[in-house]
């Protein structure tokens, strides 16, 4: 009974379960972070392609069919 206390005392396993949790989630929270000015950055640049391909092709836009 003894061994087997002694072996679950020195068992590290959930240590360092623990350990790779933390890391996931603060990679996490920093992804998340930069998602919102990527995304805004991202957006602004499709814009900008739209635009210039509108401007260019002298449709308007493809969805109006105009």
């Amino acid at each position: 009974m003894t061994h087997l206390v002694a072996r679950f005392l020195k068992n590290e396993d959930g240590a360092t379960a623990i350990e790779y949790a933390l890391i996931a989630a603060i990679v996490g929270i920093g992804i998340i972070a930069a998602l919102g000015p990527m995304t805004n950055a991202i957006t602004n640049a499709f814009n900008n392609i739209s635009n210039a391909l509108n401007d260019n092709t002298g449709t308007g836009s493809a969805a109006t069919g105009g």
